[in-house]
């Protein structure tokens, strides 16, 4: 599509319908987001114009995720209740017969040039640059079709803070790769997989499955990974504002991006119990089976991988519990569970806060506190929740709210946390990557 045309599209009602579902749909809020969204788009769109000329172009969107159940348990082919939410990275693109991929980003102000045909190894790189490498080779390994492109991207999802920038990056280009030179064919499934490698092998995270397949399949949908060539996706029709309930994140300060040795830390522990009974995950150990070789389970593992190995189990176990509450549309017993969940986190996985650095630095911990004590001054304690989210030890926290609240408690988070800007979001549920024209 031609950029004129595109600008136009934006004024669809297509469109409006498309953005509705990816940003939001309050009546008495839509007129705004649509507004906002559509000036986002035309930026982009025009920013592409000025570096890359006025070239037919497609527009994709992959949305940032929300872990609300299942904390630290992919990776040892464990069961995760996620969603996608509104915040997303999208980008303008347009392919290109020179076998090149330009990127420019002017969220990261990232300006960088890809070979999609040249050869390459893993070499130590970070940031956006290593992943479409990772990713281009990821392609490459499965048989699959790789082409230059240039394009510009923009991302609303806040850096560093658990909310899946990374993924939702990586499943964008894997989506532009897939549509641009193999006719859409892979599965979801598949380019998760590419998206995971490019993080593992070539920027050294060993993050599981679960943040490229809750990018790339959007919705309230529950994950099991004990298969994970294959993981079991169940779309969950919950609509948790039918409650009157909000989904709510905080962003509590401190960021992710030098934190990759203690994310590692977390699989690689769980891993070490999992040998002890010469498995190569948790999956399908009990807790039977670690208390009864609990005193050599402990010399040759230490104690912390053993409260990890526990906390994977119970949440295993608390993920169906979460899933069959929502299925009976029993809130309260939703709620308990991801209250229990966050418990688990901070005290049995235990990455609220960095170990070597908890002295000063507990912003995760904090954020925690304030909203338990603000659920107990409104006697919320039964009727609201909140946990850390995803990978932990900085960033941000997930709290469920009733409506009638939300209102209050970011305010009294704003005057406790005093941020330049207000670090309470709402989230909505969108779906997965998508393309916009």
């Amino acid at each position: 599509m031609t950029i004129n045309a595109a600008l136009q599209a934006l004024d669809s009602a297509e469109t409006k319908k498309l953005f509705a579902k990816l940003y939001g749909t309050e009546p008495t809020v839509f007129a705004d987001v649509f507004a906002e969204q559509k000036k986002r788009y035309a930026g982009v769109i025009g920013q592409f114009k000025k570096r890359f000329g006025d070239k037919d172009i497609r527009i994709f969107s992959s949305p940032g995720r929300t872990e609300i159940g299942g904390n630290h348990t992919d990776h040892n082919h464990g069961k995760v209740l996620a969603a996608g939410i509104q915040l997303d990275c999208i980008g303008v693109v347009s392919p290109g017969g020179d076998g090149l991929i330009h990127i420019f980003d002017n969220v990261y102000n990232e300006d960088y040039t890809i070979d999609a045909g040249a050869a390459a190894l893993p070499d130590g790189e970070k940031g956006s640059p290593a992943l479409v490498r990772g990713i281009v080779e990821g392609f490459k390994k499965a048989g699959f079709k790789v082409g230059g492109f240039c394009g510009c991207f923009s991302s609303a999802i806040i850096p560093a803070s658990g909310l899946s920038s990374s993924a939702a990056f990586e499943m964008l280009i894997c989506r532009i790769i897939n549509t641009l030179y193999n006719g859409g064919n892979i599965p979801i499934e598949k380019l998760a997989r590419i998206g995971q490698y490019a993080e593992n092998v070539w920027w050294g995270k060993a993050s599981g499955l679960l943040d490229q397949m809750a990018c790339g399949f959007g919705g309230l949908a529950s994950i099991d990974f004990e298969n994970p060539d294959s993981p079991l996706v169940e779309k969950i029709p919950f609509d948790f504002a039918a409650q009157e309930y909000r989904l709510i994140i905080v962003n509590t300060g401190g960021g992710h991006a030098e934190l990759s040795g203690e994310y590692s830390a977390i699989p690689n522990e769980m891993k070490q119990v999992a040998r002890y009974f010469n498995k190569d995950t948790l999956r399908g150990v009990s807790y039977e089976d670690i208390a009864k070789n609990l005193p050599g389970i402990r010399s040759h593992c230490g104690d912390r991988a053993v409260m990890r190995a526990f906390h994977f189990i119970e949440e295993n176990i608390r993920v169906d519990a979460e899933i069959a509450a929502l299925k009976a549309n029993d809130f309260s017993v939703f709620l308990r569970h991801v209250a229990a969940s966050g418990n688990s986190s901070w005290k049995w996985l235990q990455n609220v806060y960095v170990p070597s650095d908890c002295v000063q630095n507990q912003s995760v911990s904090i954020g925690l506190a304030l909203t338990e004590i603000f659920l107990s001054r409104h006697n919320l304690q039964d009727k609201a929740a909140c946990r850390i989210h995803g990978g932990g030890f900085a960033g941000v926290i997930q709290v469920f709210l009733p409506n009638k609240m939300t209102e209050t408690y970011t305010r009294w988070m704003l005057a406790a946390l005093q941020p330049a800007r207000n670090p309470v979001f709402v989230m909505s549920i969108r779906p997965g990557v998508t393309t916009i024209i």
